[in-house]
């Protein structure tokens, strides 16, 4: 048989010996991490550390201030939470400014006006001059957080972008972390240097801030949308995993931007509506199943992580301590350390896996667990409020275990995801605006929770005021189960395609509920 078919056996024997030749080959090597695009990615990300600086410095500092200044709670609310509606204006045209001067120079502009708002604060001789500087730190915060996630996201290689694009709550971890280590240091100082100096210590990091980053490339993206292909070609070379990804990064970005996948000039002309004009009506007017979504959720994702009240645990953790019975200043503090270490560790560990997990699985785990925490803090401050000054150690060992799992849940996925989701979902065109509504969001949010955190427990119990958290917490969850696709493995470019289902979907069947109707209203 074998002799009568020659030729045939002749491609058997072809066949079995690339098979031979493909199963001695090596296995191919996973691409090495970019470490320039690390580099970039980590100075544009410890912005966040302005943020996460005021947020914790600020828990320990309003005791002094209270105690220095003579103000009542009402006002001590307003101090804490303004901040955050102040970031509302930096995040509104921060989207504007990055599309005008570029990503790199608005985190240098974000680092100034932070600059500049703490040395106010630390120089207060009253609380009208302290509230005028937490208005401009405010305006400085709303920049960074705007500005931060979005540089990592577009400087980062696909392979490796949700674990870069987590570095920026990475920092505000670390800055929460750095400003309870102040509060401990500074303490000793008499109460009325004690808090300007705990305040006035956040200008020291935008100023080596703002020197790193002038070593930055610009993004590619934004030199895309520029027209200048030359000098985003030499940074996409620089910051992707080969000179193949480099060039498909470029690709997908001319096509975002609406330029011919030929072109291959160093400047050319951009269509105007790629440089950020009539995004507004894209976005509110005229909004396309798909951007519809998209906004839903990257508005949506920022409105659950403050509205499940995380940023009260974090910043009045030394009333809860107090509360289960830790009354002195001194030991309060210590334990907040134990926060913010917390809160620095599981954003790290987030850091190395949202890249091989996937951004939903981490998301939904860290929400549900957040329900747990806060579900079981309630129970537990609701028992010690009942008790009568009767102590119940179990309730005190859940309150502090709680409290602790509570940013840690929160800091496993809900904290650094939501700026890795928001950042990867929106088009390019749509980007900074978009992304800009998000951060809104997120401290009017937090602005809203920290002004009325101590009022809602006063009229509610302490206890109540989380249950009320729990609820919406769980209300996040299915938002996050019934509305975020997975975006893990894919280019920005192709993140878009995977939203608008469901809005097509009622689209159609709304448009065929009319033809249906109009049929019907035909027939004798």
């Amino acid at each position: 048989m074998a002799g009568q078919y020659p030729e045939k056996n002749a491609v058997y024997e072809d066949s079995n010996q690339a098979k031979q030749s493909i199963s001695n080959m090596d296995p191919p090597k996973k691409p090495k991490r970019n470490k320039f695009a690390i580099g970039c990615t980590i100075l544009a990300s410890m912005t966040s550390i302005l943020l996460g600086y005021d947020t914790g410095v600020m828990s320990g500092a309003t005791i002094y201030i209270q105690q220095d200044l003579k103000i009542s709670d009402v006002q001590i609310e307003i101090l804490v939470g303004t901040i955050n509606l102040y970031a509302l204006f930096g995040a509104a045209v921060a989207g504007r400014t990055s599309d005008w001067i570029g990503r790199r120079y608005t985190i240098i502009f974000a680092a100034a006006i932070f600059f500049a708002g703490a040395l106010l604060m630390g120089v207060a001789n009253g609380y009208a001059l302290l509230m005028v500087g937490r208005f401009v730190a405010g305006i400085g915060v709303g920049y960074a957080m705007m500005i931060a996630p979005v540089y990592s996201a577009e400087v980062s290689p696909t392979s490796s972008r949700g674990s870069l694009t987590s570095f920026p709550e990475v920092f505000i971890n670390a800055g929460v972390l750095l400003g309870y280590v102040s509060n401990v240091v500074f303490s000793k100082l008499p109460t009325n240097l004690g808090w300007r100096f705990m305040l006035g210590f956040g200008a020291v990091p935008p100023i080596f801030l703002a020197l790193g980053i002038l070593i930055m490339p610009e993004s590619p993206r934004w030199l895309v949308m520029q027209g200048r292909l030359g000098d985003a070609r030499k940074v996409l070379k620089k910051t992707s995993d080969s000179l193949e990804d480099a060039q498909l990064r470029l690709a997908d970005i001319k096509e975002a931007a609406g330029l011919p996948l030929d072109c291959n000039d160093d400047v050319v002309s951009v269509p105007k509506r790629s440089r950020g004009q009539d995004v507004w009506k894209e976005l509110f007017l005229h909004p396309s199943p798909t951007v519809l979504h998209i906004l839903l959720v990257g508005i949506g994702i920022h409105f659950f992580q403050q509205a499940s009240g995380i940023d009260a645990v974090v910043l009045y953790s030394p009333r809860i301590f107090e509360k289960v019975g830790i009354k002195n200043v001194t030991d309060k503090l210590l334990v907040t350390i134990a926060v913010g270490f917390s809160k620095t560790i599981f954003t790290l560990v987030t850091t190395f896996l949202v890249d091989k997990v996937g951004r939903r699985v981490l998301l939904l785990t860290s929400s549900g667990g957040l329900v747990i925490s806060l579900l079981s803090l309630s129970i537990g401050l609701t028992v010690i409020d009942r008790s009568h000054d009767e102590k119940v150690t179990w309730a005190i060992a859940l309150c502090i275990v709680a409290t602790l799992t509570s940013v840690a849940f929160f800091s496993m996925g809900m904290g650094p995801i939501v700026w890795v989701y928001c950042s990867e979902i929106f088009p390019l065109r749509l980007r900074a605006q978009g992304c800009g509504l998000g951060v809104a969001m997120n401290r009017f949010m937090s602005g809203v929770v920290l002004m009325t955190f101590i009022s809602l427990y006063k009229s509610i119990t302490i206890g109540g005021a989380f249950f009320l958290y729990t609820i919406i917490a769980l209300a996040g969850w299915i938002f996050f189960y019934t509305l975020l696709p997975e975006t893990q493995g894919r280019t920005l470019e192709d993140v878009e395609e995977l939203f608008g289902t469901f809005f097509r979907w009622r689209s159609t069947s709304n448009e065929l509920k009319k033809k249906k109707g109009s049929s019907v209203g035909l027939q004798p």
